[in-house]
């Protein structure tokens, strides 16, 4: 693992913690982790996919919307949150690495460390419930 701010650090030790699945960017939008929880979820572990360009990640997991249309980047919550630095929230599917579909509600807030400076991004997501 490359040398990362202690903030994304921090970030990373607590959604190891979590049983809520969580995905960690840094600034350009790599992905840098996800947690047991986001594997179950995603298709696999992170430690066969490893770090991910945005560009792989955004379309690896195939987001998509309630037609079945495939979301771009840009309408990702996670990356509307690196462009911004604000929290951002959405609902709607994805297909799995492992051909899974499954509706989820993703909110994504900044990593905003002591300086003021953004180090990251980082979205927490679960499985969606019409009720």
């Amino acid at each position: 693992m490359p040398a990362y701010e202690i903030e994304i650090i921090l970030n990373r030790q607590l959604a190891d913690c979590l049983s809520i699945p969580v995905f960690i960017t840094d600034t350009k939008g790599n992905l840098i982790f996800y947690n047991e929880p986001a594997e179950e979820i995603l298709g696999k572990r992170f430690e066969d996919t490893g770090e991910m360009a945005v560009d792989q990640w955004a379309t690896e997991f195939k987001p998509m919307d309630e037609q079945g249309m495939i979301l771009s980047p840009g309408e990702l919550p996670l990356v509307n949150t690196l462009e911004d630095a604000l929290p951002h929230h959405k609902t709607f599917w994805i297909e799995s690495l492992q051909g899974k579909n499954q509706k989820i509600a993703v909110t994504s807030y900044p990593i905003i460390g002591r300086a003021g400076k953004m180090s990251g991004a980082v979205a927490i997501f679960w499985k969606s419930v019409d009720i």
